[in-house]
């Protein structure tokens, strides 16, 4: 039984719930302070005492609250922002180690969940920064020609780094493989000499640290002899583990861009690869250079993973730069993908291209920054950037910088929840740009509980809970064990919650005591209203004196009409309706005639309420009007003319004593609308139109007026129609006639005009005929040269 009680009460609650859902308002439903300036950005809590005695929510917009809860017992802690270190990036000149690119440098930070803060960080390159580079070559037999061409151009690419920045150190290390089976081969003689003119192979080399005595590159290099293994791959991994994690033994300094040029014609191993030789145990991450500059653990360790190494470089701010042969490009552009501030470049196969490729990858580099951060799973940080130009963009990278160029960076730092554990609302995380030693860090307070939820604001024991069974906090009890109810009142023990809570439903009622009071173990006790005169009553909160219908603004039309009762008007003698709004007598409906309006309606409070019939819709007052039912224009027509035109009429005049009303004659008809009379207008076999209206008096007997006289049409004259027929047409002839006449005499003036003008222009003689030509024809012949 207890069973079912329990799930009645979870689909109760779930119902209650899903209203507030359905508003859209997150804070509603929230019970405890905490859970509400949680909820969302814009909820409020109110620590009032007496705030919920009407039923008020605690939690809720803070537009909501105000004018309802004190300005002092809103809660709605804000964003802060202190800088705790905020000094200026650096320009040229300033010592090595005291340089500044990133501004500000720590700054501590207060932040709601799902409330973004706007952080603007200013980047800026300084001049001539510190350049660490340690040159990390694969010493494999394969790589013979490389080393020697490398060596040729070492002194080149000192002083090209030299021509970048005057503070410029330069290391160099090699590897081959970890010297166990099936990596190299293990016979004696090889593992002295695995090849002609061979050294012995190891697996890390540091031959020589970082340093600005430059010069002995080349000679080092020169000096460094290959050596042998028996696989493809190589073990590069361990060498740029070493070679990152062993700052001071390498030499990386501490501010100073660091980056590893690793140059090989082959693959890699990775962790997994040590098994085949018989190598479990897992890469430490730690330095094992020995006083020789060997990796001490090759043999001991397996090769790193690939997140080792992109952790390790992270921690130590490490670019490193790819430089393999053309076979290998594609497969250290993925691996370059995966490890932060990597970048690969294709290597000629003797190295010849080195020092540029090493000047392009370094170029490449510098002329872009790109914002990272550490931040925890519950903190996103968001960037956006204008970079060089004008519009504002969601990323994290620019690119085409120079030195000494300005760049700003707007980090939207948002908490997206609550982390379960207290200890971790306390977090510092780092915004820092890749590949260099510098960044800004946030102490970053998650606000995830209230102030007054502090141990130091706590009542415990608190009277306001019920002889001191809770904790009062925030305007809240928080009760003990086997205690609850909003004041700790209910004794866990004397009764069940579950049984107690499902008492208070009315009905199929989705909340508690109607929504409208709060359950008590197991009574609801009804939420008072602000107004004192309105009261909410019944064992489920389920009636009141203020929700019955209203008229002006009144309830129940005024206490001298009816009053509320339960959410339903009660009428006093006198007053009937929903409202009480209505006298209880029909005096007012009675028109003239004696009947309740007019026979064609209901009384309703007071007010003819009229029909609506298929003959036509009643109104008026009294119902006594009917503007859409047919005239009895046609039924009265008989006897209009029967009694007022007996001469004209065909009818037989004993026909006219069938009429049951008597017409009046009058010289004019004229209407009165307002005396409902209709009008009423017929021609008769002569074209006279009579004239008469008509009304129904009050037992419906028609009252008819006519007009004595006809208005009948003039006789027409059809001697003067023919007449003017005939003078029409003859008009017309006239007017033809002369009109031809005139374009004629036009046209023959125009021809005689034009043989005027040409007889005045001609060029012979008048007394020749200019058609006549003589009868013989000459003839000249051009071969003629007279007599002989």
């Amino acid at each position: 039984m207890k069973s079912y009680f329990l799930w009645l009460l979870f689909i109760k609650i779930c119902l209650a719930q899903a209203p507030e859902k359905l508003t859209g308002n997150p804070c509603i439903s929230k019970e405890t302070c905490g859970d509400c300036i949680t909820a969302d950005p814009e909820c409020a809590w109110c620590s009032q005492e007496d705030f919920t005695l009407d039923g008020s929510r605690r939690c809720d917009y803070t537009g909501n609250l105000r004018g309802r809860c004190a300005d002092d017992h809103i809660v709605m802690p804000g964003q802060e922002m202190k800088k705790n270190k905020d000094l200026e990036v650096s320009s040229k000149g300033v010592k090595e180690g005291e340089a500044i690119q990133i501004k500000p440098q720590e700054i501590t930070l207060k932040l709601r969940p799902n409330s973004p803060f706007p952080l603007v960080v200013e980047f800026r390159q300084a001049e001539d920064y510190p350049v660490d580079l340690y040159y990390l070559m694969d010493l494999s037999n394969s790589m013979k020609d490389d080393k020697d061409k490398l060596a040729e151009l070492g002194n080149l690419l000192s002083t090209r780094m030299n021509n970048i920045t005057t503070n410029f150190r330069l290391g160099f290390g090699s590897f081959v493989d970890k010297v166990v089976m099936p990596y190299v081969s293990t016979v004696p003689e090889k593992l002295r000499e695995p090849c002609s003119d061979c050294a012995a192979p190891y697996g890390f080399l540091n031959h020589m640290p970082l340093t600005t005595n430059t010069a002995t590159f080349a000679e080092l290099v020169r000096e460094a002899r290959v050596s042998g293994n028996l696989d493809a791959p190589e073990g590069g991994f361990d060498a740029i583990m070493q070679a990152v994690v062993c700052k001071q033994k390498i030499g990386w300094r501490e501010k100073s861009r660091k980056m590893l040029i690793f140059s090989s014609d082959s693959g890699f191993h990775y962790a997994g690869d040590g098994k085949l030789g018989g190598i479990v145990k897992p890469n430490d991450g730690h330095c094992h250079l020995d006083n020789n500059g060997y990796y001490s653990e090759s043999t001991n360790q397996d090769y790193p993973s690939l997140s080792q190494i992109n952790h390790k470089i992270q921690e130590n701010k490490v670019n490193i730069i790819f430089a393999v042969t053309a076979s290998q490009v594609p497969v250290y552009e993925r691996l370059s993908n995966l490890l932060e501030g990597s970048s690969a470049g294709k290597l000629e196969n003797d190295s010849s291209n080195v020092v540029e490729l090493v000047q392009d990858q370094y170029d490449k580099i510098t002329s872009a920054v790109e914002m990272k951060d550490n931040a925890g799973s519950n903190i996103k940080v968001t960037y956006y950037s204008s970079c060089l130009g004008t519009k504002r963009e969601n990323t994290n990278i620019c690119k085409g910088l120079k030195v000494g160029t300005n760049v700003t960076f707007e980090a939207n730092i948002e908490v997206t929840k609550c982390p379960k554990d207290p200890k971790e609302w306390n977090q510092t995380f780092q915004i820092y740009p890749v590949g260099l030693n510098e960044a800004l860090t946030v102490h970053l307070e998650m606000i995830c509980e209230c102030e007054c939820e502090k141990p130091w604001n706590e009542e415990k024991d608190s009277d306001k809970c019920t002889f001191g069974n809770g904790t009062y906090e925030c305007g809240v009890c928080s009760c003990y064990s086997n205690r609850y109810g909003r004041e700790c009142e209910c004794d866990a023990k004397d009764s069940d919650q579950a049984t107690d809570d499902i008492g208070c439903y009315f009905g199929n009622d989705t909340k508690p005591c109607s929504g409208r009071g709060i359950c008590r173990c197991g009574e609801c006790e009804c939420f008072k209203r602000q107004n004192p005169e309105e009261k909410v009553t019944g064992k489920f909160c389920e009636c009141d004196n203020y929700s019955c219908d209203r008229s002006e603004g009144k309830i129940c039309s005024g206490p001298d009409q009816g009053f509320c009762d339960c959410g339903k008007c009660k009428c006093k003698p006198g007053w009937k309706g929903l409202d009480c709004g209505c006298r209880d007598t029909n005096d007012s409906c009675v028109a003239p005639n004696g009947k309740i309006c007019s026979g064609h309606g209901d009384c309703e409070c007071g007010v003819c309420k009229c029909y609506d019939l298929e003959e036509g819709r009643y109104s008026g007052t009294f119902c006594e009007r009917c503007p859409t039912c047919p005239l009895k224009c046609d039924a009265f027509r008989d006897c209009v003319e029967c009694q007022i035109f007996p001469d004209d009429n065909d009818v037989p005049a004993e026909n006219c004593t069938a009429c049951s009303f008597i017409t009046i004659g009058v010289d004019k008809v004229e209407v009165k609308e307002e005396e409902n009379e209709k009008l009423c207008v017929f021609r008769d076999d002569k074209d006279c139109q009579f004239t008469f209206k008509y009304k129904l008096d009050d037992e419906d007997q028609p009252i008819v007026h006519a007009q004595r006289t006809k208005d009948c049409p003039e006789p027409v004259n059809i001697l003067a129609i023919i007449l003017g027929v005939i003078g029409g047409i003859i008009a017309v002839g006239l007017a033809l006639l002369l009109i031809w006449k005139l374009l004629t005499t036009i046209h023959d003036r125009r021809e005689l005009a034009k043989f005027e003008k040409e007889r005045q222009m001609a060029r012979w003689d008048t007394g020749e005929n200019p058609i006549y030509k003589q009868a013989t024809s000459t003839f000249k012949n051009p071969m003629y040269s007279g007599k002989q």
